[in-house]
């Protein structure tokens, strides 16, 4: 297994955020920890993540840079295809996935503008 110090990571474009929306940090974060913790192999995130983008036939590039268009479908796909994974290793069911994310869109929803978005405020 790959550790950090082993890689170099390609620098990207100086005026381009790496992030267009705090939910595509927090999608990317989510992800890496998910594979830290040992709930699947990078190698599994990544063909799920190609497949994913693979289905998408072209729509999207291969990377998040771009205008924030583009950073939008890609991580509306990251976050698909970490969906598939985490039901294809049973670790979390589409039905459950589903549920959340409902949960978190109500809340969402009823989370007053500049104030954190938590899970109580979707059930009040």
């Amino acid at each position: 297994m790959l550790s950090r110090s082993d890689t170099t990571l390609p620098a990207g474009p100086e005026d381009e955020p790496a992030f267009f929306a705090p939910w595509q940090a927090r999608a990317f974060a989510l992800t890496v920890h998910l594979h830290a913790r040992g709930l699947f192999p990078w190698e599994a995130w990544s063909a799920a993540l190609g497949r994913r983008l693979a289905a998408e036939q072209g729509h999207i590039r291969p990377q998040p840079s771009g205008t924030e268009e583009e950073a939008e479908a890609y991580f509306v796909a990251w976050v698909a295809a970490l969906g598939e994974l985490l039901a294809e290793r049973g670790i979390a069911g589409e039905a459950e996935i589903a549920s959340m994310a409902g949960a978190w869109q109500a809340a969402a929803r009823a989370t007053p503008h500049g104030q954190p978005i938590t899970l109580d405020r979707a059930e009040g």
